[in-house]
């Protein structure tokens, strides 16, 4: 079978991360209850005409997905496979909102048509002029995954050479109104402290993060994605047994594993979960990323945007850490990630240093 390589990515968050620099200048959300993404500039990537009618979703995107192609200097990808919770909300309020307005009479279609989940991966076809396999996954929590799953196995057995891989999500106000309601997201003047949370729901965050998977090692390939997997429910004491099966199943211990990178995000019905996680990994480092990025169906790309960066560049920035090691590692060769959303949709992503 062949490997798979991370030789490109992209990412449009809450951080000044479309410059790549890994968080060497965080932007502190610690007061934050919502985290939207920094607006990269558009018009170097879109055309000035085609940027109103565009959702920030589909936007922060097409740069996303651009900056990947450039970093793994591919023009043309054998595949673009996006993961969204939520698609292009945006959109969908505004048609829903108009249909009511004007009582289901004098509506403009476009709305309509640019709501649906895969207009990301449509529109990210339509500029590259590509006829080759697109499809769009919508699977709660584990939307990105399923996704990078598809991606890498059309790389390790259909043999194809450049897959584009996404996941976006963007905040619509209708959408985080109805969260609220319902404790999901953390309300107006509630704050998180994701480590040592209080209250119920987490920070609701936004990103288009996207990777190009090779079956060829670049020079400036990230690492390898050797395995993902997904369950939609684990008991939350039986989290320890999930994670020590799925190590097995590569030969790994959890000595082997030298960062693993959780999604806390503070809330408190859930964030055990990575408490019975961390106590597995005794001896690695903890990271964590949702107090930066908020959180969000398909944030898991995001984790895995952090842990390709931890391999390639061989160090973690501080602010990653809840506590930063007194001794950190010579070298980071296993990095793996753990999410789960609302006690469902748990998932396990494995890189390797090349």
């Amino acid at each position: 079978m062949e490997k798979c390589f991370i030789n490109g990515l992209g990412c449009v968050s809450g951080q000044e991360t479309i410059q790549n620099d890994f968080l060497k200048s965080p932007i502190d959300h610690s007061n934050a209850f919502l985290i939207q993404a920094q607006k990269p500039d558009y018009k170097s990537f879109i055309p000035p005409a085609a940027i109103r009618r565009m959702s920030s979703g589909v936007k922060n995107s097409i740069v996303a997905s651009a900056c990947a192609m450039k970093e793994a200097e591919v023009e043309e990808v054998d595949g673009i496979i996006t993961g969204t919770g939520m698609g292009c909300i945006q959109d969908s309020e505004k048609f829903l909102s108009k249909l009511i307005e004007y009582n289901e009479e004098y509506l403009t279609p476009t709305p309509f048509i640019q709501s649906t989940h895969n207009t990301v991966a449509g529109q990210i076809a339509l500029n590259l002029k590509s006829k080759t396999y697109n499809f769009t996954y919508v699977h709660a929590g584990n939307s990105f995954q399923s996704a990078l799953l598809d991606g890498m196995m059309k790389v390790q057995e259909n043999n194809k050479k450049n897959i584009l891989v996404g996941g976006v999500d963007e905040i619509g106000d209708h959408s985080l109104m109805l969260f609220r309601l319902v404790n999901i997201n953390k309300k107006e003047g509630q704050t998180a402290n994701v480590f040592n949370p209080k209250t119920l729901g987490a920070v609701m965050g936004e990103a288009a993060v996207f990777f190009v998977l090779g079956k060829e090692k670049k020079e400036n390939t990230y690492a390898e994605l050797v395995d993902v997997d997904m369950m939609n429910e684990v008991e939350e004491n039986k989290v320890e047994n999930y994670i020590s099966q799925f190590l097995k199943k590569h030969q790994l211990s959890n000595e082997d594993i030298d960062a693993v990178i959780l999604g806390n995000n503070g809330d408190t019905n859930f964030d055990n979960y990575y408490t019975e996680a961390e106590n597995v990994f005794l001896n690695s480092e903890k990271v964590y990323f949702k107090h930066l990025f908020g959180e969000f169906h398909a944030s898991p790309s995001i984790g895995l945007w952090v842990a390709a960066q931890i391999i390639k560049q061989q160090q973690v920035p501080e602010v990653l850490y809840k506590n930063v090691p007194s001794t950190k590692k010579k070298r980071y060769n296993n990095v793996l990630i753990y999410t789960q959303y609302r006690g469902k949709d748990h998932s396990l992503m494995l890189l390797k240093n090349v």
